[in-house]
């Protein structure tokens, strides 16, 4: 497929806009953005193709989409926000701060569990239907009444759909009934300018910000390499009945991603609805200042990106490493280096940081992959990053 690739790249980033072109001549790419920030400026700003998957309406800079769970990488960020203003305590447990959560055994879920994918609520009983799955009180009320699958603190395995009921209904309790999505656009999105949303707006709607996502061609890598999954991790997608299969369906059957209803609401583990930019200007201000504003103070910083989870992940039944909300650097989820801290979304998308390069990085698509934690399409910009910071 030619590809006229738009926009710009400082110099010495030229790698990035080779990779970029070559996502859509060999990888199958349909309509994409990626941005990049060094110390708080920009470096990379382009964007190729078609803004629907199934469209002709060219991408253009505004084109926004949904980034699945790069979403919770956003997320967490308000939580720890909250600590950081003196607001919440990340070793307190949850039922300080909401007093139905205790139920069922969960007395002694701290605040962190929650963040690091060690609560052991990453499935339901009796999944949540779509419209329920919208509504912001039934999902928290689900996850508060839900029993445990392991003890709390003892293990760790990626809350896919859970993680944002448990955020949100916290942060609703923390800041009298303030939800995670208006939070997100009073303090990060408004002061930073972000084109985020999590929950998007009517006008935003009307605008035709989004575009439609869909299934991406699956193809192989250039010289016909490509990585499967082990044997085991097959099995346990395929299996009704183990915690990998069932976390995924938390929400039975899966809303469609280009209904309006669903771009509506605020699912913190899922929906938000962003540019490259925006997710690449995100994390530049969690780790320094980007016209005069930074979110994560050093403190924050740390607590982010240390080591809370790390080993065999006991629902994507690969290793993983998490810090608080964020994927850590990884053989599940290569990032820039060893200090690298931020979330991939199923299907694509991409956002994270690097304090020790100074770099921050967001990529969208609107061709959903099968991949969860590690796109080719992704992995091969983050190559001509790291390329790109080895030749200057």
């Amino acid at each position: 497929m030619d590809v006229d690739v738009h926009g710009t790249v400082a110099e010495g980033f030229e790698p990035v806009r080779d990779a970029f072109a070559a996502n859509f001549t060999g990888l199958g790419e349909r309509g994409a953005a990626v941005a990049v920030y060094r110390d708080g400026r920009r470096v990379v700003d382009l964007w190729a193709g078609t803004r629907d998957i199934d469209g002709t309406e060219p991408w253009r800079r505004s084109t926004a989409q949904v980034v699945r769970s790069a979403t919770k990488g956003v997320a967490a960020a308000v939580p720890l926000l909250l600590h950081q203003r003196g607001e919440l305590d990340l070793d307190a447990p949850v039922g300080t701060y909401w007093p139905e959560f205790k139920a069922r055994g969960k007395e002694r879920v701290l605040v962190r569990h929650l963040l690091n994918h060690r609560a052991g609520l990453p499935v339901l009983d009796r999944p949540l239907t779509p419209e329920e799955a919208l509504d912001p009180a039934r999902g928290p009320e689900a996850v508060a009444a839900q029993a445990p699958v392991w003890e709390p603190g003892t293990g760790h395995g990626y809350h896919a759909l859970t993680y944002g009921w448990l955020v949100d209904g916290l942060v609703r309790r923390v800041t009298g009934g303030r939800g995670t999505g208006a939070w997100i656009a009073d303090e990060i999105a408004r002061p930073l300018g972000l084109d985020l949303w999590l929950g998007l707006p009517p006008g935003e709607q009307a605008a035709g910000r989004a575009g439609r996502v869909g299934p991406a061609p699956e193809t192989e890598p250039p010289g016909g390499l490509r990585l499967r999954p082990k044997r085991a991790v097959t099995a346990a997608y395929a299996d009704p009945g183990s915690l990998t299969r069932r976390a995924f369906a938390a929400i039975t059957p899966f809303p469609d991603q280009n209904d309006t209803a669903y771009r509506a609401a605020a699912l913190p583990a899922t929906n938000a609805i962003a540019t490259a930019d925006a997710l690449a200007r995100f994390y530049a201000a969690l780790i320094g200042e980007v016209d005069g504003v930074r979110l994560f103070t050093p403190g924050t910083l740390a607590r982010a990106r240390a080591e809370e989870s790390a080993g065999p992940d006991r629902v994507l039944v690969v290793n993983t490493r998490f810090g608080l909300g964020y994927m850590l650097h990884g053989s599940a989820s290569p990032l820039l280096s060893p200090g690298s801290f931020g979330h991939p979304g199923r299907g694509g998308s991409l956002g994270f940081a690097d304090p020790e390069a100074g770099i921050a990085f967001g990529y969208v698509t609107n061709g959903l992959r099968r991949t969860v934690t590690a796109d080719p399409r992704a992995q091969a910009l983050v190559k001509a990053v790291r390329t790109a910071l080895g030749a200057r």
